[in-house]
């Protein structure tokens, strides 16, 4: 996956914090962080649940649609 390039403004305590992190796995602050923002974001749970998953895509599909269906009831 390609990455782009930013520029964040954070309090020098998470920076500290995400340095610190990072050293003590061996990786990158921006690995730190990233992994950070995917987990709050959920993406990790997406990843999780994507990858779980073995229903065909129409069944998916219907099955979304009757949720939907359901909710506005």
């Amino acid at each position: 996956m390609a990455k782009v390039r930013t520029t964040l403004t954070i309090d020098p305590e998470v920076l500290r914090a995400v340095k610190v992190r990072a050293a003590r796995l061996g990786k990158g602050d921006s690995d730190v962080i990233e992994e950070a923002l995917r987990r709050d974001l959920g993406f990790d749970l997406l990843d999780r649940l994507w990858a779980a998953n073995d229903l065909p895509e129409d069944e998916a599909m219907a099955l979304a649609l009757e949720a939907q269906h359901a909710t506005r009831g």
